[in-house]
């Protein structure tokens, strides 16, 4: 396998890296991926990483939060709250 990722996604090109996960880690990774949207366990990875970099002022129990926030919106077991309800504005 080269070391450049010609994918079907138009952008940068990529570079494959190897990295060791648990079989738990990778199993949590693959039940969780489909579920949130994504079209493949890279892409859900990727997004992880490029939250991580983002955000490095974020701890990790603060990314467990959004997470579990995130799935309950997507899934429904959620209230939604409109941009003005959230702001306090009465419209």
């Amino acid at each position: 396998m080269s070391s450049s990722d010609t994918s079907e996604e138009e952008g940068p090109s990529k570079t494959n890296i190897n990295i060791r996960l648990t079989e738990a880690l990778l199993e949590d990774i693959d039940a969780t991926w489909v579920d949130e949207g994504y079209h493949s366990r890279s892409e859900f990875i990727r997004e992880a990483l490029r939250d991580a970099v983002r955000h490095p002022e974020l701890t990790r129990q603060s990314w467990k939060e959004i997470a579990a926030v995130e799935h309950a919106r997507r899934t429904g077991e959620s209230e939604s709250f409109s941009r003005e309800e959230i702001l306090g504005n009465d419209g």
